[in-house]
This record gives structure tokens, C-alpha cells and sequence, in this order.
């Protein structure tokens, strides 16, 4: 017999939060088959977030700014630390990088496509670069991962920047992996792995132990492109503080920050929700070790670039308020392609899962057609059409933090500051280093 919420309540049953029906359910499949689970996207817990944060918007003691008639810039140049040619950008929103192999080439072309018609970059992944992306993409940032997947000098040379992936918010300390249903032969070509066998990505870079041993590397990555292009370092949020300052240490033109509601192509979800710290925590961090360093916003500084979480405008602004200069964004931009549409979930229903739920289907078998290898199923996806829809979603992004922006006072997102927000819990104020709303006392700084 099923019982309904009515009778379940009415019996007076309660369920119980440490064993609740999610963690009965992971308990049983673990005695079934042995084997830990293993998906994509970020955690999935709930834990302090950018909706913690509120703006305090100019009234008497600061005026705001006139939408219709007072401009808010929104542009930003990425790299001039070292690099003869940096990125200057429209929109402080990037696209984070997601490979191909986890994504279709369709769907890679659509980023670029996106990006490219609102003057932001995009990034290749792990895996190497397409021509799709590269073919679409203005601004097109190569990621230099442990695994060496792809890894061409030639492809360095063609990029525009370069990003050196120490760890991913996801799952700092750990590798992802690519299951084998993605493993095409054009996927298996560019990896130099064997078609429809599962792949695993290393977690550490295998040519160097520490920082040291990064500067040469960065040393080594300027030589091979004349000094033209930035270098950016990417870690995942854990030691957030001490790697960044190691990163700038070993000559990073850009430090990017990954937190843990940064999302994954696949790994194990018990590293998912149990390793790294809140994207909030780390951005005060990143930025203190910047300042400390001297190299926080000034004439040939580095630049911060903050992932994980970012949904809308607000994340934005809030990100820059903190003191990122830029973001990325990944899951999100899926879902601006076509993920997760609602109009699928039967499609998605047939393989277990549901609209909503984008880290449920790792067979391969996304019927949106982004994150598949499925030839039939890739054809879905008009990359045209949904690189307009990420357009279309960069920029209203874009202008809701000029709202914002504007009615702070501000004529530039990056004059947004720390004074200009304030924390709704106890838990976001200590982690964001901000006053509780009404208050002036931020936790853990005394009263």
C-alpha cells in the first residue's frame, strides 16, 4: 500500500534528518552494487550563497545614477600583468570551460557563438580545442590540465589566453572522469584513449609538485607564445588564501577561483558534497592574499576571476562587490542553451531523471543535445539558435548588475565594494566579511 503526505502526516510519522529517504536510498544502492556514485554538476546541499547577501542601494547619504541617462560601464581587461596582448572584454561574465567529450561539439560551438556575440571569452575544457569553438569564439581561452588530453603547442599558440587548471571547485584535490559512452572515436582521437572505455582525468599535474615547479611551467607556456598571451591559474576553493599567493607567487596574470557549487562533467559524489568550502568563503580570501600582495586592482595587477554558483545579475554584482573582477559561468550557461527545458522531461524521464535535475542522466543521453556524443541526439541542437539564447541571457545579466550598479551610485560595476552590501545570517557575514543587515558587526571581527 502507497501512503499519501495526508496519511504519512496523519500517523504522526516523521522522517529523520540524518537518515532521510535520499540517504536510505544511496545507503541501499551501495549494498547492492559496491560501487559509489558518481555524477555531474555541483553540491547540491544547501549552503550560504550569494542570496545571503543584500545591496544597500544610495538614498540621502549617496545618490543614485539615472538609468536612461547616466552611463555604467561593465567592460574589463584581463592579463596586462605580463602579457603583450590581453583580453578586453564587454561584459564581465566568461564562460568557464567545459570540455568536449563532456559537451557536443554543437553545443561547444553554441558557447562560442554566445560569447563571442557579446564580446566576452570562452573556454576549451579538458580535451582540447575543437574547430567548432575555436572557429566561433573571439576570445578563447586554452585549458592546460594534468591530464594532458589534447594537449597541442600549436592549439596554445591559436588560443588567446591560456589557463592552467590546478583543481576544479567541483572537486579540489581530486581528477573527474569521462565516462565511456562519450568516448567516441573523435573524442577517443584527441585523447589518444580507446573508443567506449571509461576515462579518468589525473588530479595532479604530472611534470610538477608545487609552486616552484608552476613558475617554470608558466615560464615555459610564455616561451612557447612570445610573452602574447595571459596566463591564467584556476584552483578550487579549499586553501584559498595560500593559493592564491602561490599562484601570483609563480606569475599568474589572472587567479581564478572555483568554489564548490561549481559544477563537473562527472566524479564521485561523496567528493561533490564533502571537499572545498562555499564560493562566498573563498572570494574574501582570494582578495585579501591580493591586496596583501599589492596586485589587487592597480596598474598591472592580477585580476580575479570567481566560478561557482553564479546564476543572474545579482551574483554578479555581488561577485565584483567582494572584489572579483570578473565571473564564470558554466552550468548556467547550459541551461541558457537549452538544458533541463521543460519541455524534455518526458525525454528525460525515460532515462531516470527529470527537467531540473541536470546532473541525473550520465549515460550520455541528454535529449537536448548538449551533453551527449549521441550523433541523433547532437542534431537536436541548433547552435545558432542557442547561441543566441546565451547571448541573450549575457546581457540581461549584464544589465541587471548595471541596475544594481546604478542604484548604489556607481558608474563602472567594478566601483562596487564591500561597503556597499550586507549579510542576512550570521553564517554569510562571517564568510563574506560583512556586517549583519542593521547592524555594524561582522562575525568573528568583534562588536
Amino acid at each position: 500500500m502507497t501512503h499519501t503526505p495526508d496519511d504519512v502526516a496523519s500517523r504522526g510519522l516523521r522522517e529523520s534528518a540524518t537518515f532521510d529517504r535520499t540517504t536510505i536510498a544511496a545507503i541501499q544502492h551501495a549494498a547492492r552494487t559496491g560501487i559509489y556514485d558518481i555524477r555531474g554538476g555541483g553540491a547540491k546541499r544547501a549552503l550560504p550563497h550569494f542570496d545571503d547577501l543584500l545591496f544597500l542601494g544610495a538614498s540621502m547619504s549617496r545618490y543614485p545614477l539615472e538609468g536612461y541617462r547616466e552611463r555604467c560601464d561593465t567592460d574589463v581587461v584581463l592579463g596586462a600583468r605580463n602579457a603583450k596582448y590581453p583580453l578586453r572584454l564587454q561584459t564581465p561574465v566568461t564562460i568557464a570551460g567545459m570540455s568536449f567529450g563532456a559537451l557536443s561539439g554543437r553545443a561547444k560551438e553554441a558557447l562560442g557563438r554566445g560569447a563571442s556575440e557579446v564580446g566576452t571569452s570562452t573556454t576549451t575544457g579538458d580535451g582540447g580545442m575543437t574547430e567548432e569553438e575555436r572557429g566561433q569564439s573571439k576570445h578563447l581561452v586554452y585549458q592546460y590540465l594534468p591530464s594532458r588530453y589534447g594537449m597541442n603547442p600549436d592549439h596554445l599558440r591559436a588560443a588567446d589566453a591560456i589557463e592552467v587548471v590546478l583543481g576544479q571547485g567541483a572537486k579540489p584535490g581530486g581528477g573527474g572522469m569521462l565516462l565511456g559512452q562519450k568516448i567516441t572515436e573523435r573524442v577517443a582521437g584527441m585523447r589518444t584513449l580507446p573508443v567506449g572505455v571509461d576515462q579518468r582525468s589525473a588530479c595532479r599535474h604530472p611534470d610538477w609538485t608545487g609552486p616552484d615547479d608552476l613558475a617554470i611551467k608558466i615560464g615555459e607556456l610564455r616561451e612557447i607564445t612570445d610573452w602574447e598571451k595571459p596566463i591564467y591559474v584556476k584552483v578550487g576553493a579549499s586553501r584559498t588564501y595560500y593559493d592564491v599567493k602561490l599562484a601570483v607567487k609563480a606569475g599568474a596574470d589572472v587567479v581564478v577561483v572555483d568554489g564548490m557549487q561549481g559544477g563537473t562533467a562527472a566524479t564521485q559524489d561523496v567528493f561533490i558534497e564533502n571537499v572545498g568550502i562555499p564560493t562566498l568563503a573563498a572570494i574574501p580570501q582570494a582578495v585579501q592574499a591580493l591586496q596583501e600582495m599589492g596586485v589587487h586592482r592597480t596598474e598591472g595587477g592580477v585580476q580575479l576571476i570567481v566560478s561557482g554558483g553564479v546564476r543572474n545579475g545579482a551574483d554578479l554584482a555581488k561577485c565584483l562587490a567582494l572584489g572579483a573582477d570578473a565571473v564564470a559561468i558554466g552550468t548556467a550557461a547550459l541551461i541558457a542553451l537549452g538544458d533541463n527545458d521543460p519541455a524534455l522531461d518526458d525525454e528525460y524521464r525515460k532515462l531516470g531523471s527529470a527537467a531540473g535535475y541536470y546532473d541525473d542522466w550520465q549515460a550520455g543521453q541528454d535529449p537536448a543535445g548538449i551533453t551527449t556524443q549521441d550523433p541523433e541526439l547532437q542534431q537536436r541542437l541548433d547552435p545558432v539558435a542557442a547561441g543566441h539564447r546565451l547571448a541573450n541571457y549575457l546581457r540581461v545579466m549584464t544589465m541587471e548588475a548595471q541596475i544594481i550598479a546604478r542604484a548604489c551610485g556607481k558608474a563602472h560595476l567594478h566601483h562596487l565594494e564591500p561597503e556597499d552590501l550586507v549579510a542576512l545570517t550570521i553564517e554569510s557575514a562571517a564568510m563574506a566579511r560583512l556586517p549583519l543587515a542593521g547592524t555594524s558587526w561582522i562575525p568573528g571581527q568583534g562588536l
